[in-house]
């Protein structure tokens, strides 16, 4: 029984895998040299069922293969990827299985949204003077918050902290559905919560609205973009 449990996790995190690097070429969001994608409300997801450390294992292999296949933004923009996703899916997903309620998911993702945002500013003074180059100082990035790299991160968490509490209970019953998470489960079912404590439909209307609001502010204000990946040839 133990050894089905963990070959069934470890299928589903593989699925998680391919679902946050589909994600990486169909939703895609851009503004000036910073994008985004909707992978790490995908792998959050994981983390949330299954634990931070296959969290932490999504995120190392999933920003890997995008790096070798998709990115163009080469090892700086892997780094920043990592360090992103890691920081955002991994405490997010530690505070809720400490407090496994609608209250833990809250405090879990708003902690992870605030620290994200400080780790990418930190890594953006540090990192990114050198992925633009050509004479660009740690002032000239410092001059970016306020009116770019702030409002990006902001935008950025909001939204996939969103589409985390609207995928939540969907991804629930359809991991319930195909068998990869039973009673006799303990890892998976363990990190579960019990039907009653299942978001509402007020959490997914207001969670529906946040997302609505993150993606027209980033679209009309910051002026984004939304394009495919190109998967190499």
């Amino acid at each position: 029984m133990q050894s089905n449990t963990k070959i069934r996790k470890m299928i589903a995190v593989g699925v998680f895998v391919a679902l946050s690097y589909i994600c990486c070429v169909l939703f895609h969001f851009k503004v000036a040299f910073l994008s985004f994608e909707l992978k790490d409300a995908v792998m959050t997801i994981c983390a949330m069922f299954f634990g931070p450390l296959a969290g932490l294992v999504t995120v190392l292999i999933t920003c890997l293969i995008e790096f070798i296949t998709i990115s163009s933004t080469g090892v700086y923009g892997l780094i920043m990827n990592v360090l992103a996703s890691i920081t955002f899916v991994c405490l997010g997903s530690l505070i809720y299985t400490k407090k496994r309620s609608m209250s833990g998911a809250v405090v879990g993702m708003v902690t992870a949204s605030v620290s994200m945002i400080v780790v990418m500013l930190l890594a953006n003074l540090l990192i990114t003077p050198h992925y633009i180059g050509n004479g660009t100082t740690a002032a000239d990035i410092a001059a970016m918050i306020p009116t770019l790299l702030f409002p990006f991160n902001l935008t950025k968490a909001i939204f996939n902290s969103a589409v985390v509490f609207l995928l939540y209970k969907p991804v629930s019953q359809a991991l319930k559905a195909s068998g990869f998470m039973r009673n006799g489960m303990a890892e998976v079912s363990a990190e579960v919560p019990s039907p009653r404590k299942k978001p509402s439909v007020l959490v997914s209307v207001i969670a529906l609205v946040v997302a609505a609001a993150a993606m027209a502010y980033f679209f009309l204000v910051l002026q984004g973009s939304f394009a495919l990946t190109n998967l190499p040839s």
